[in-house]
């Protein structure tokens, strides 16, 4: 899973026992050569979907971590592309990683927690990148109504949602195994990481995008392929504020 230019395991530990604030600025100078960092495939199949839904002027990446969001609202904004993450570590490396060009929008780094983001009725799309497994379910919303605030009327919230893994399958018991690691963890352990993969549910976040306020679609990402099922491995929520 690890390139072996990136963190050891004893640096995975000490993240592991810090704040999420603390442990991200720990990871970030090695975390994009992690598995954390949301693949390139990923990125181009929401930058191809998102593309005929524009143009767009200025975009937000939530929890940009270093940066890789914001490469896509270079290519769909016309403005502005503004990234925004509470660690300070995550942002100076999205600074040296992802440069401004003359020819493209401006880039803007914005160090803030986004449950407080410092944003109304300015942003025409704002995107997000594996970020949601770091909010507890009553955290999300918050989080989307200040999402929803930070949007023109009419502007788009987007994310990628992979579909969930198979009964049974070993993904599903690793990731189950992970979920109660981590609640162990953090039942004796402080400060919190905060960071479970079982309990951002699709049929419960369009139910609570629609409560802050989003009319909410979603489409296949058909770049990503799908199951032996037919059913497709990624869905990209498009929520729109009324």
């Amino acid at each position: 899973m690890f390139s072996p230019e990136g963190p050891t395991f004893r640096e995975l530990t000490v993240q592991a026992l810090s704040s999420v604030e603390r442990g991200y600025d720990l990871l970030a100078p090695k975390f994009d050569l992690t598995p954390f960092r949301t693949s390139d495939r990923v990125l181009e199949a929401v930058t191809r979907a998102l593309r005929p839904l524009g143009p767009f002027g200025t975009g937000l990446d939530v929890c940009c971590g270093t940066g890789a969001g914001v490469g896509v609202l270079r290519r769909l904004c016309e403005r502005r592309a503004v990234g925004v993450d509470f660690s300070a570590g995550m942002l100076d490396v999205a600074r040296s990683t992802v440069p401004a060009t003359p020819d493209g929008p401006a880039v803007h780094w914005v160090r803030a927690d986004v449950l407080r983001l410092p944003f109304e009725r300015s942003v025409d799309l704002a995107v997000s990148f594996g970020a949601f497994g770091h909010f507890l379910p009553e955290e999300r919303p918050a989080l989307f109504a200040r999402v929803h605030a930070a949007l023109r009327p009419g502007g788009l919230f987007a994310f990628p949602v992979a579909a969930p893994p198979r009964v049974g399958s070993r993904l599903y018991w690793t990731l189950w195994g992970f979920d109660a690691v981590m609640r162990v963890r953090n039942a004796l352990w402080r400060p919190r990481f905060v960071m479970y993969y079982r309990t951002f549910r699709l049929p419960d976040v369009r139910g609570e995008l629609a409560e802050a306020g989003f009319e909410v679609e979603t489409t296949p990402l058909e770049d990503l392929g799908r199951r032996s099922d037919g059913s497709p491995r990624c869905r990209l929520v498009v929520a729109r504020r009324r």
